[in-house]
């Protein structure tokens, strides 16, 4: 909730001086607004696409853990059962081509995918092999479990990189993750999913919310009930003037990038549609159940809401609730696969993920955004003792649909245990650089760090045979 009143030394108009200073930290989800908006601020790179881009916007959906390519997208009927599982393939809208049966909806929408099934990270360990994901730059070292952020692993998230490139398109910020961040086992955060060597004035804003709870409500946005936006209005225009009266002026440009995003702020908080993206009582019983009650399927939702309200890219994290098996958390299946597959994992992907295809579709919006289903890394080829699989980066598999990407294509493929890449590897660089050439930037593209120093957005190559 926002805070404007403390105790302490006052101000004119009872507003201390820490407050004033203070005013822009307005709380969104565990991240300050002039904190979130910094991206969109002066310190905003200034690049013109190189490209001609086919995606307004992008949507990621993250499915932490490691989904088991075998009983998903690459699944192998004709390898021994200790591969195959328990679970069947199925035919697909693409000849040929089959998918796990849990996943009906999807195969009905194979046409619109396409599905790579020679991604490797080389890298077995969650939080390392995440990092090479979600960045497109290996971890060093590699296999380094429980890795947190910080130098040498400074590469920042896609979603900052998109975020610096990118002018922004109204109060909200660029780049958006939700429904919380990823973190290990121990609870350290996950490197690559912040700006980085870019600062923290990069950081996709984080918004924790339970978009699936029948109480969720965007309280972050809202101002208690004793404070009007005309009394708001009035306190920015005090906080105003404290800046004009400071004589602090080493700190002019700092100041001015502090009082751009304070400005920023409070449009967010006075803007109705901006605020509104976030509040999914504004969508029919009918497009929330077309959803699923799941935290997947509703963030999927609250994504679509985003986009829509010019968000450029969204980052749908499957992450650790509370409730999740300490064995087995999330896509982490090490025991007992086929169960949490078939009554807590798939279904809810399935019909989240098939339902976003669909609404964007018929909105008209799909051919421009570009949809990236991934994770860190897959599972074994064989099921374990314990009946689950256990961390594979040798090879796995990610699927794209929609804005500059050619559907119903599969590119690379498995060997005939689903283990190594026989044809068509792919590395994380290169899915980077396909993501961002289809959001209007060229590989080579470049970005400054706070030394000034060049770098290129990816050193991947673009993968061409997927291209529409």
């Amino acid at each position: 909730m926002l805070s404007l009143q403390t105790q302490g030394a006052r101000l004119c108009d009872r507003l201390s001086r820490r407050e004033a200073l203070r005013i822009g930290g307005l709380g969104a989800c565990g991240l300050s607004l002039p904190q979130l908006l910094a991206s969109q601020s002066a310190l905003a790179e200034t690049a013109t696409p190189l490209i001609s881009k086919k995606a307004r916007s992008c949507i990621v959906l993250f499915l932490m853990g490691g989904p088991p390519q075998q009983s998903t997208w690459d699944p192998k009927p004709d390898a021994p059962k200790e591969v195959r599982g328990e679970i069947e393939p199925i035919a697909t809208s693409i000849p040929g081509v089959q998918f796990g049966e849990l996943m009906p909806r999807l195969a009905k929408h194979a046409d619109k995918l396409a599905v790579l099934r020679a991604v490797s990270t080389n890298d077995n360990a969650h939080s390392s092999s995440g990092y090479y994901m979600l960045t497109g730059r290996p971890h060093t070292p590699m296999n380094a479990e429980n890795a947190n952020p910080g130098p040498p692993n400074d590469w920042p998230n896609w979603g900052s990189v998109v975020q610096r490139l990118s002018p922004p398109r109204g109060h909200l910020p660029a780049s958006v993750r939700l429904p919380n961040h990823i973190f290990n086992t121990d609870g350290s955060t996950w490197p690559g999913q912040d700006g980085g060597m870019l600062g923290h004035g990069q950081d996709p804003w984080l918004f924790r919310c339970q978009p699936h709870a029948a109480d969720y409500r965007i309280s972050e946005f809202q101002l208690p009930e004793s404070m009007s936006l005309d009394r708001l209005a009035g306190r920015r225009d005090l906080v105003r003037l404290f800046d004009q009266q400071s004589d602090a002026t080493e700190r002019l440009s700092r100041s001015r990038v502090f009082g751009d995003q304070q400005q920023r702020a409070y449009g967010l908080l006075a803007s109705a549609a901006s605020r509104g993206a976030f509040d999914l009582s504004a969508e029919d019983d009918k497009t929330r159940q077309r959803y699923g009650a799941s935290p997947f399927g509703q963030s999927c939702l609250l994504a679509r809401r985003l986009i829509e309200a010019d968000v450029r890219l969204v980052q749908v994290n499957w992450f650790r609730g509370p409730d999740e098996p300490a064995a087995n958390p999330c896509w982490d299946s090490h025991t007992n696969e086929t169960k949490r597959l078939r009554e807590v994992l798939v279904p809810p992907t399935d019909h989240g993920f098939a339902s976003l295809l669909e609404d964007l579709s018929e909105r008209g919006m799909l051919d421009e955004t570009l949809i990236v289903c991934m994770a860190e890394f897959g599972r074994t080829p064989k099921i374990n003792g314990s009946g689950g699989r256990d961390h594979w980066g040798p090879v796995f598999s990610v699927a794209l649909a929609g804005g500059g990407i050619r559907g119903g294509v599969v590119h690379g493929a498995s060997d005939a245990l689903g283990g190594y890449p026989r044809s068509g590897l792919v590395r994380p660089e290169d899915l980077t650089a396909t993501m961002f050439h289809c959001l209007g930037f060229a590989p080579e593209t470049e970005f400054h760090d706070s030394q000034n120093r060049p770098y290129p957005i990816s050193r991947g190559q673009v993968i061409r045979p997927i291209l529409a």
